[in-house]
């Protein structure tokens, strides 16, 4: 990827040494967009420089689908979890444009450390939380059935895979949701595989309650999943897919789209 800035949040002595365990974080700018990395050109999150609550990056726009499977006069309400924080983009939406209140879980501290300096994270606040900490060890403490929106994006440098991605994490996740609680998962990666773990997410949430959007161009695959969620009809859907744009369409929620874009999963070979 081009670069005409760049800058390295590691070196800022104000950050904790034990943060040099983990990947570095670089900053990159590119015609208008600022872009996070963890010491490779792998994109880790982007924000437009001129309308910074835009939700920038196709495959988090899609991310964000998992609001189409919540009534419309219920966004905002309960708590939204992010495992794995990137740039920021879905905490500061959750955050700020939809009022709920949301908790952020980022292992590597110098990701929330260039979040803040350089992708406008607010500080942690009555409604916002940011935990330093393992995504995994997150879920095994939470308490049951208090998430209703999960959406989870976990990679390393290397973007080869999703660093959680067995059926007992899937398990994990579900246990967090309150009936009717939508999970959305990125899954990416040279050595992924889309039906692998789709088959560990329908295995947990079973596979009436699994959906995936057609793959970016960049080969994201958004799969959605729901703790006990009911379908509606076609006509609630583009209802709820139009208040969502009214809402939310200038900051790049494209959700008529996303509606051409969902399939259910069916094992292979159905």
């Amino acid at each position: 990827m081009a670069s005409r800035n760049s800058s390295d949040p590691s070196s800022d002595p104000s950050i904790d040494p034990a943060a040099a365990a983990h990947p570095s974080v670089t900053i990159s700018e590119y015609d208008g967009v600022r872009y996070l990395h963890l010491g490779s050109v792998w994109v880790q999150g982007a924000m437009r420089l001129k309308d910074p609550q835009r939700i920038e990056l196709d495959y988090v726009q899609r991310m964000l689908a998992s609001l189409l499977w919540r009534p419309a006069d219920a966004l905002g309400a309960g708590l939204a979890v992010q495992l794995g924080l990137g740039s920021g983009a879905v905490t500061r939406f959750t955050h700020g444009q939809l009022g709920m209140r949301t908790t952020a879980v980022e292992l590597n501290p110098l990701v929330i450390q260039a979040a803040r300096l350089w992708f406008r994270l607010p500080d942690d606040g009555a409604r916002l939380q940011v935990l330093a900490m393992d995504a995994l060890r997150w879920l095994q403490q939470a308490p049951p059935g208090g998430v209703t929106l999960l959406h989870v994006d976990l990679y390393d440098e290397e973007a080869a895979a999703p660093v959680l991605d067995d059926e007992a994490f899937y398990a994990a996740c579900r246990r967090v949701l309150a009936p009717g609680g939508v999970m959305s998962v990125n899954l990416f990666g040279r050595r992924a595989s889309f039906a692998a773990s789709a088959a560990r997410i329908a295995a947990a949430f079973g596979a009436d309650q699994l959906w995936s959007l057609r793959p970016t161009r960049e080969g994201n695959t958004v799969a959605v999943a729901g703790q006990g969620v009911v379908v509606p009809g076609r006509d609630e859907l583009l209802a709820r897919a139009a208040a969502i744009e009214q809402r939310f369409g200038a900051l790049g929620l494209r959700a008529r789209q996303w509606l051409r874009m969902v399939r259910p999963w069916a094992p292979p070979g159905r």
